[in-house]
């Protein structure tokens, strides 16, 4: 089982960059960046010195329930291009040293059991052993210190 990482869409984060409002109804907040720990979810890459950029609050899931996690996100204020879809782990997590892996199942819930942090090294086999599982529809990749959305995991 290949696990394959996914940026945000790009219909979403466009939106988004046009002005559109978060998760919690507001307008996403625009910062200038000082080059250091600032994750755009969409092309996956920091967001440079000098570069303005959005902060803003992001529900990974369709619709609201209890286990729909909101929180807070970085995107590039411009238009930046959506990262490939790939097996390999996205360069931009190799900066720290372990991640939140979880599981959730086709109504979006989390699968007890799953959720664990993982040192990045071993993210891949990891995901690919949960998603070889018949109740994990898909995973989330989420900060270890503050629980930060990164991407999410599927089947490939």
């Amino acid at each position: 089982m290949r696990p394959i990482f996914k940026a945000l869409p790009t219909e979403a984060v466009r939106a988004l960059q046009a002005g559109s409002p978060d998760a919690y109804g507001m307008k996403p907040e625009r910062k200038i960046s000082d080059g250091d720990g600032v994750p755009c979810r969409h092309c996956l890459e920091n967001v440079d010195a000098g570069e303005a950029y959005l902060v803003l609050a992001y529900r990974p899931f369709p619709q609201l329930q209890p286990y729909a996690e909101t929180g807070p996100i970085f995107l590039h204020a411009r238009g930046c291009e959506r990262a490939a879809e790939t097996d390999m782990l996205p360069e931009l997590f190799g900066r720290t040293a372990a991640y939140i892996v979880r599981g959730y199942d086709a109504g979006d819930r989390i699968i007890y059991g799953t959720g664990a942090v993982v040192p990045t090294a071993d993210i891949p086999g990891r995901a690919a052993e949960l998603l070889a599982r018949g109740d994990v529809a898909y995973l989330h990749m989420r900060s270890a210190k503050n629980n930060c959305y990164q991407c999410r995991i599927e089947r490939g």
